[in-house]
């Protein structure tokens, strides 16, 4: 991605430390966490690798073609997961945003050929996903607050038997850090 190499590194160190989260929560003992958890973590390791520096590392041409079959796959899969309700439409979302991204990079002129920083993609739906993003993150910041308030308190039903991994809290947060990431590589296009 296009911008100051610091905030990369910061970028790729929040979505590697996510993916990595999220492989740890596919240990749950409910199927469904398991599932949403690998997503999110081929989410969290995928957008780590998109937002290494380019002045530190710039990916072969085939990089994002395969970025974007990679992300149009797990679209797909996580399409099929949504039939099941609405609810899951972001995972979705999330992947094609990845495998727009993808495209848009493939197809701009790399650095030195007169690329201007942020002159990537079309500007109407990065504009689009940016405000989706905008708002998922919003939302989910807004949903994240009355859960850490009462963090003491088991969950109903839980029982005391759920692992750190099974805590929606932590979930939540997970998926707060990369809808924040995609804003701002959405930003850095």
């Amino acid at each position: 991605m296009h911008g100051p190499a610091s905030s990369g590194w910061l970028l790729v160190a929040l979505c590697a430390a996510t993916g990595i989260y999220c492989l740890l929560r596919m240990r749950s003992s409910v199927e469904e966490q398991r599932r949403t958890a690998g997503g999110e973590a081929l989410m969290g390791f995928g957008m780590a690798a998109m937002a290494v520096p380019a002045a530190v590392f710039t990916p072969p041409s085939w990089a994002w073609p395969v970025y974007a079959v990679v992300f149009g796959a797990a679209g797909l899969h996580a399409l099929w997961a949504a039939r099941s309700g609405a609810r899951h439409l972001h995972h979705p979302l999330g992947a094609g945003a990845m495998v727009y991204m993808a495209v848009a990079m493939a197809v701009s002129p790399g650095p030195g050929q007169g690329h201007p920083h942020g002159s990537s993609g079309i500007p109407l739906l990065t504009g689009v996903l940016l405000l989706y993003f905008t708002g998922y993150v919003l939302v989910t910041g807004v949903r994240l607050v009355p859960v850490t308030a009462v963090a003491g308190n088991p969950a109903p039903g839980a029982g005391g038997a759920s692992g750190w991994g099974d805590r929606p809290e932590l979930a939540r947060a997970c998926r707060l850090s990369m809808g924040i990431a995609m804003v701002v590589m959405l930003l850095t296009m």
